[in-house]
């Protein structure tokens, strides 16, 4: 097949997959084939059986569950290729996209919002990033396959999990094992695909009613990509991760669970000037639950955590310095990240009320060191040689109360409150930028905050329909967060700096919606309006010395939108599934739009399904972005431009050979469509890059997953 300009339309290149990936390419297209021709016939076995096993559907579209609330797992295959980190997994949710700067390490945005405004957890437990413009983003420690349910909750509408979750809540957990006696499972997965894609997932567990153990570990790498013109895109990474679960269960309504985790990467980013080279994590947690105590009280559950995030980000290792550049020479600098935290919560259960009492506690220290180059000798010093200096230590402890009022037979009243206590002190004598270095006016100074939260929703079950209606509204002052109070260069008018003028974000937002849920339809919409006091907005510019800089400012603005979806069953074997998306937001006191906003963005998809395989295509569709704030953005992004629209059109297919056995494989952008996400940064000129043009996406992608459970 060729294309209008006499191009092949479907074409493997050698360099970017070896004999043995494109051996498992062929056998994954090959034997959904072979196996149906090979299934049981009537007396080989009970059908039924076959039946019980994996899910033969590869995942395109996730739809909302319950009202503001999406649960899935991140465990099934879904298209596009499966994700590459947190952010990867979550741009597939409707409402969420993606900052982009290449390969992976992306940052997420749950409608236009970016930040500590989205509550990102794992197992309960904050992994915060430590490079001070995001370039490890939290979501890059993050490997979806590794956890077993994934819960987004929308808009400032629950408390019980930390402050500041304006825009949502993002729960990534790994579930307890259960064995009834002595025994083992063992589920994992192999993928590969175009541009030298390779991933591994191993989970283990061994246990009895007594206890189990449970190990986790997953390797996953990706040569640079190929975009629709097929240029290169410097987007290559290499990742890992082991995790451990000891468990002990004495009762089957009692839990106390001890975990621990090692992981480490690297990410070439085209998008940036310096590249991830390491990507370390280490993770401790201990979790106690008791369950069904008896009386009002219902349960108890405390957990304690650890997490160290130690990274490096150079210009030599995964690049060569560009000699032209403001970074002609080699250049090194690592930072970590120690977060601790504690969490305790009861549950109480009266006839028509259950309430969620608890407390909560984080502390964030941030450390930094920078390499050294003598230009007079030329002898480079790296960061290993060189000592730490403590820059910011953040607390915040909390206390929270979430009650559920079951009104009457198809009424429900949902609230919550807390009250948190945030501060932080700058340890930095003296703060540096590209063409200078002065003491810091802020040093050893402390700023605190006691900041409210709350909100209220009705929920209303339809006598004569599957139908629930609601509607809430919220309230969440947000502190400033690490990369808010030490990464701009310069603060609001009028302050010394960032750390000492920027003040907490207040958003007030109603959210309002519907759910339907029938035998053949499933259906859902969610809307939002909101204000937001204070928003803390990034100005970029140039210092006298022509350098690139970035302050800080409150603005206030205002912001809406929204999300639909349905599933609807055509017949037996055909399905068919719908997203919209879309955010809009405005800067009020500067009659500018918000910048960053993601544009209007649909899926459509169609699937097939047979007894044990299935077939599926997924178009996607976005749409222009006109409304942009040039120069204004957050510490990752900036909007430089207005965006073009495009389409995207992918195929997929998936067979259950047996009960333990699936394979699944898929095309990405079919039609090698050349385009780029309006949420992008923009490309670094050390790759030869231009500075203005966001990064292009993947072109033509095939891939193939296995996946089995024993």
């Amino acid at each position: 097949m060729y294309s209008t300009k006499n191009e092949p339309l479907f074409q493997l290149d050698r360099s970017r997959l070896n004999w043995r990936r494109a051996y498992f390419i062929f056998l994954g297209l090959t034997l959904p084939a072979v196996a149906q021709a090979a299934q049981p016939t009537a007396g080989d076995g009970d059908p039924q059986e076959q039946v019980l096993g994996l899910s033969p559907l590869v995942i395109t579209a996730v739809q909302q569950s319950s009202p503001l609330t999406i649960v899935t797992r991140p465990k099934d295959a879904r298209q596009p290729v499966p994700a590459s980190d947190g952010t990867d997994y979550l741009k597939t949710i409707p409402g969420f996209s993606a900052i982009r700067s290449g390969g992976s390490n992306g940052d997420p945005v749950l409608r236009g919002m970016f930040g500590s405004r989205l509550n990102l957890r794992t197992n309960g437990g904050l992994m915060l990033g430590a490079c001070p413009f995001r370039m490890d983003a939290p979501s890059s420690y993050i490997a979806p396959e590794t956890f077993d349910k994934l819960t987004v909750i929308k808009g400032p509408q629950t408390v019980q999990w930390g402050p500041g979750a304006s825009a949502g809540t993002v729960l990534f957990e790994r579930e307890p094992e259960h064995f009834g006696e002595l025994g083992s499972r063992l589920n994992g997965s192999v993928l590969v695909g175009s541009n030298g894609r390779f991933d591994k997932v191993l989970d283990g567990a061994v246990g009895g009613p007594q206890g189990y153990l449970r190990v986790i570990g997953n390797q996953a790498q990706a040569d640079d990509y190929k975009d629709g013109h097929n240029n290169t895109v410097p987007s290559r990474w290499d990742k890992w991760n082991g995790d451990v679960a000891l468990g002990w269960t004495p009762d089957a309504d009692t839990l106390v669970e001890l975990t621990a985790g090692k992981g480490n990467g690297e990410a070439r980013l085209g998008g940036r000037g310096m590249d991830s080279s390491q990507l370390e994590r280490e993770s401790l947690g201990l979790k106690f639950e008791k369950r069904n105590i008896g009386g009002v009280l219902d349960k108890l559950e405390a957990q304690v955590y650890y997490n160290y995030a130690d990274h490096i980000m150079d210009n030599f290792r995964l690049r060569t310095p560009d000699p032209t550049s403001m970074m002609a020479m080699p250049m090194a600098s690592q930072v970590d990240r120690r977060t601790m935290g504690a969490r305790a919560a009861a549950t109480w259960k009266w006839t028509d009320v259950e309430l969620v009492t608890g407390i909560d506690a984080l502390r964030s220290e941030h450390r930094e060191r920078n390499s050294t180059y003598d230009m007079m000798t030329n002898v480079y010093t790296d960061t290993d040689a060189l000592a730490w200096s403590k820059d910011a230590v953040e607390h915040n402890y909390g206390a929270f109360a979430e009650m559920t009022w079951y009104a009457a037979e198809r009424s429900r009243i949902v609230s919550g409150a807390r009250l948190d206590r945030a501060s932080a002190k700058d340890y930095r004598q003296s703060v540096s930028t590209m063409s200078m270095s002065r003491p810091n006016p802020t040093a050893d100074d402390t700023r605190a905050d006691t900041l409210p939260s709350g909100f209220v929703r009705y929920e209303y079950d339809l006598a004569d329909s599957p139908t629930t209606l609601y509607a809430g509204i919220g309230h969440v002052q947000r502190f400033p967060d690490y990369w808010e109070l030490f990464s701009a260069g310069r603060g609001p008018a009028g302050s010394r700096n960032a750390f000492e003028g920027v003040k907490p974000e207040k958003t007030t937002q109603l959210d309002f919606g519907a759910q339907y849920s029938g035998d053949d339809l499933q259906a859902w919409a969610s809307g939002y309006v909101g204000v937001v006091r204070d928003f803390i907005l990034f100005d970029y510019g140039t210092d006298m010395m022509g350098v690139s800089t970035s302050s800080t400012e409150n603005v206030n603005a205002r912001i809406m939108g929204g999300e639909l979806g349905f599933a609807y069953r055509l017949a037996p074997n055909w399905k068919t599934d719908a997203t919209l998306a879309y955010a809009w937001g405005k800067n009020t006191s500067d009659g500018q739009a918000l910048p960053q906003m993601p544009p209007l963005e649909t899926k459509l998809g169609l699937t097939y399904e047979q007894n044990a395989w299935s077939a599926g295509a997924l178009w996607r569709v976005v749409a222009a972005q006109n409304r942009v704030a040039e120069g204004k953005g957050n510490v990752v992004g900036q909007d430089f431009g207005k965006s073009a629209g495009f389409g995207v059109f992918s195929l997929n297919g998936s067979y259950r050979l047996s009960k333990q056995l699936k394979v699944s494989t898929g095309v990405d952008n079919l039609f090698g469509k050349d385009y780029a996400e309006h949420l992008n940064l923009a490309g670094d000129a050390g790759f030869g890059l231009p500075g203005d043009r966001a990064l292009n996406e993947p072109g033509r992608t095939f891939w193939t997953k296995v996946d089995f459970s024993f």
